[in-house]
């Protein structure tokens, strides 16, 4: 994967957390920039370890999985973005309150980033090359800290978004992303 690659499935990747992030603006009784940045280091933080997670298992079973890994990685983001797009178009009438505790937050950001740890095993299957003067594993790190740097700045205008225009992007926000992992999976299994 290339740096473009990486900032497409950045971006994708930062969807949920987008999404969450403008409930959490539209509960808060004022979404001031220390609030935004708290949800953006926690969103950020958990996106950017997932993936590394994910990277360290798959990177266990690469021996077995080299030959199927373009299917692997498509099978996984198609997973993924239809998730997305599915969890997008329930009627989910649950209301977010403006809680930023530490326990409501770990648990939003677990959520959030389950698909994110999926991703990152894809990371085993096509390897991230940022730069040939790197390691595989560095490589890996760079594009754990572009997702995390992304998510983290997604987030925080999400909450600035969902204080100022309310939850109308939300839909729109999960089901670009969905749309976006799909549209990567399938550019890794063509080999574009």
């Amino acid at each position: 994967m290339n740096l473009f690659t990486v900032l497409i499935l950045a971006a994708g990747l930062s969807m949920d957390a987008f999404a969450v992030s403008i409930c959490k603006g539209l509960a808060l009784p004022k979404a001031a920039f220390k609030n935004a940045m708290i949800i953006g280091i926690w969103f950020g933080s958990f996106q950017g370890l997932m993936p590394l997670t994910g990277y360290l298992l798959g990177i266990q079973f690469t021996t077995y999985i080299t030959s199927f890994s373009p299917w692997i990685a498509f099978v996984l983001l198609l997973f993924i973005g239809g998730n997305m797009i599915r969890e997008a178009l329930t009627e989910n009438d649950t209301r977010q309150d403006g809680g930023l505790g530490i326990q409501e937050m770990f648990l939003l950001a677990i959520a959030t980033s389950i698909d994110a740890l999926a991703a990152g095993v894809t990371f085993a299957c096509i390897p991230v090359s940022l730069s040939s003067s790197l390691t595989p594993f560095l490589n890996t790190l760079c594009a754990c800290a572009i997702i995390a740097l992304t998510t983290c700045l997604f987030s925080v205008a999400g909450v600035g978004i969902g204080g100022a225009f309310g939850s109308r992007f939300q839909k729109k926000a999960e089901i670009t992303g969905g749309i976006v992992l799909i549209l990567l999976g399938i550019k890794i299994l063509l080999g574009l």
